[in-house]
């Protein structure tokens, strides 16, 4: 059963939920669902009937200890396509009671009242805006895609040349560290400026590797390489040089900006380019399969150019995007492509193709417009670059 595919992402940096046209037969599916949950077969076949959430517990764990899909969460809590926005939040000592009737479960939250002992309830999905240091459950285990849920930064072939650049060091240091201090020029046409309303804090990126899509060979973004960040002390100006034009008139030198150096992932050096620093933002998206039909590829294995496969819990990157309906919390499907044969038991030595078989899952945590990182959640045999992605069933 299909679900509107319209997540909000509530925990890690805060980004809008983009709107995608809502058919009539989407919203009748989701008010189905929102009614009826899961039919039985959908269920773990030792999903418990009562769950007390514990601290450690993530959302992707419980999905996977009540269905042996954990993508159809969304399905089993029993959302709309207008809560699907604003996904359920979980706490330590909540407990989930899982009601089944007429062949369909639904999963209710219930909590311990002092007079009259269990009542069920179900929880009224509602935004939250909370600090980070929030108990809610995440999604998946933060330490697994916090470090890049700003870090790698997919961006088109302009920005970062148009990016102000590390100019000139105090004592024509070759390398900076924390604590040190940078010069910094933006384009003639774009100085970096400390005026009213302009970004004082950036990160320092590095580089920008053309990510192709592995059958077109098509560069759909380019990917940068965050090195640390900076804070902005003083903006560009100009000032006399000390000599006259050919008029008479006094010329005017450039002053670049004066930047601090905060913190280094890795040694700054001119050259670097700095791009503003994303706000915070909170993230807590909700598993779910995408509700339209995806074809999509391996593009890359992050941080590394010589690794073969990928593994469990290592980010990769697609090559499909918000422009394609790609959302935080889409659960896409492993492939490992079937052999090319011959096959022995023709006379005439026919060649046959294998079926591709389902490799294991990746749940997408931040798209950019035509290309997203993907945490490998499940895999049977490595993944390498190329491999094709699908929407599970």
């Amino acid at each position: 059963m299909a679900l509107m595919a319209l997540s909000a992402s509530l925990w890690g940096p805060l980004a809008q939920a983009q709107d995608y046209p809502i058919t009539p037969a989407q919203q009748a599916t989701a008010s189905q669902v929102a009614q009826n949950g899961v039919p039985l077969s959908a269920l773990a076949p030792n999903a418990p009937d009562r769950y007390t959430v514990k601290s450690g517990d993530t959302l992707w764990a419980i999905s996977g200890l009540f269905l042996t899909t954990p993508w159809r969460w969304p399905e089993l809590w029993g959302m709309n396509q207008q809560e699907i926005h604003n996904p359920h939040r979980i706490y330590p000592g909540q407990q989930l009671l899982l009601v089944k009737k007429d062949g369909r479960a639904m999963l209710l939250a219930g909590q311990t009242q002092p007079n009259d002992g269990l009542r069920t309830v179900r929880l009224s999905p509602r935004t939250r805006i909370e600090n980070l240091g929030d108990n809610a459950l995440p999604t998946l285990q933060t330490n697994l895609i916090e470090p890049f849920l700003a870090e790698p930064l997919i961006v088109d072939e302009n920005t970062l040349a148009l990016a102000p650049r590390i100019v000139a060091t105090t004592e024509d240091r070759i390398l900076l560290s924390r604590g040190d201090r940078a010069y910094v020029r933006g384009p003639l046409e774009a100085p970096l400026l400390d005026e009213k309303g302009k970004p004082w804090n950036f990160r320092v990126m590095r580089k920008a590797t053309p990510l192709r899509d592995p059958l077109t060979k098509e560069v759909l973004g380019f990917e940068t390489q965050y090195v640390g960040k900076v804070v902005l002390v003083k903006g560009e100006s100009r000032q006399p040089s000390g000599t006259l034009d050919k008029n008479g008139q006094p010329l005017m030198d450039i002053v670049p900006a004066t930047v601090d150096i905060q913190s280094i992932k890795e040694e700054i050096s001119v050259g670097d380019r700095l791009l503003p620093e994303p706000e915070r933002e909170l993230l807590n998206f909700v598993p779910q399969a995408p509700s339209q039909n995806v074809d999509a590829r391996i593009v890359s294995v992050y941080g590394s150019t010589s690794i073969a496969n990928a593994a469990q819990y290592q980010i990769v990157v697609i090559n499909k995007g918000t422009k394609d309906g790609i959302e935080r919390g889409h659960v896409l499907s492993l492939l490992s492509a079937g052999a090319n044969i011959v096959d022995s038991t023709d006379a005439v030595k026919t060649r046959i193709q294998l079926p591709d078989e389902q490799n294991g899952l990746l749940m997408v945590f931040r798209p950019f417009e035509r290309l997203s990182y993907g945490l490998i959640l499940e895999i049977k045999t490595g993944v390498k670059i190329g491999d094709r992605l699908v929407t599970p069933h």
